[in-house]
């Protein structure tokens, strides 16, 4: 079976070919596959009967998860290199995803629609998922407050802050992720919003803790912050690793996420 460590903007993953041989892993087998290849996620790749891909996501915690944006880039490379198509089709258990070339050798996935209802995201009551009713901290005097929530395949709490440096985001990541308001745990980002045109972005990602980018997490910053008025329908999102350029499209209303990937190594196992 072929092993690919790869990374999108430092968001770093062991993807293995399961195409032609089963990869069933334990939950104790990923932590350790995760820790030992350092790597935030696990990816199998599957055939696929109408795709070009199916593609399979573990956190490093070993829970399986439905999406994510930077692994979908590693993998869309993949794929076009091996292909030589002009795009391709990625299926996850969340959703249909199409990955493409950009220019500068950068790879752009289109992650669909955000989902925007309460029940979508899920949350376990009825909210105003444009801030929703969490408070970090003294109840009078919160440091942490009404987060907007949006799914992109996976949850996304998002704090818009004055300074993401200003929050011990390893202590407030789990509070967050773990709170009874969000019954499948959640993501947690720290946006500060630069100007109207690009947001710096720390996401403490559900099931595998701070990490140098999430694309998901990215794609979550940028629709809400479009939402609130506070930046356009496109910005640079600045994460950890590097720059991810994410547009929420009119048009279609699906979000554009385009970035950098690296191939660390490849090899048989």
């Amino acid at each position: 079976m072929k092993l690919w460590k790869m990374n999108g903007a430092g968001n770093a993953f062991a993807i293995f070919d399961a195409r032609s041989t089963p990869f069933a892993p334990s939950m104790q087998q990923i932590r350790q596959i995760a820790a030992d290849l350092k790597a935030d996620q696990v990816i199998a790749l599957e055939r696929d009967a109408t795709k070009d891909v199916f593609m399979r996501i573990w956190n490093a915690d070993g829970s399986q998860v439905y999406a994510c944006g930077n692994a979908s880039r590693c993998v869309g490379q993949l794929i076009l290199n091996e292909t030589g198509k002009d795009r391709i089709t990625i299926q996850t258990e969340a959703d249909m995803l199409k990955a493409f070339r950009a220019e500068g050798g950068l790879i752009t996935v289109d992650m669909g629609s955000p989902l925007m209802g309460w029940a979508d995201i899920p949350l376990s009551e009825k909210m105003d998922v444009r801030g929703v009713d969490l408070k970090i901290g003294p109840i009078d005097k919160p440091i942490l407050a009404l987060p907007a929530v949006v799914s992109m395949g996976n949850p996304h709490a998002v704090f818009f802050v004055e300074d993401v440096n200003a929050y011990d985001i390893p202590k407030i990541g789990p509070l967050v992720e773990n709170h009874p308001l969000f019954p499948q745990g959640t993501n947690v980002g720290f946006a500060q919003v630069l100007d109207k045109q690009t947001i710096r972005l720390r996401v403490w990602e559900r099931g595998a803790g701070l990490t140098k980018a999430c694309g998901t997490g990215a794609c979550a910053a940028l629709v809400c912050a479009a939402r609130a008025k506070l930046t356009g329908r496109k910005a640079r999102v600045i994460v950890d690793g590097g720059d991810l350029h994410i547009e929420w499209r009119e048009s279609d209303d699906h979000v554009y996420m385009t970035g950098p990937v690296e191939l660390e190594f490849e090899t048989d196992v």
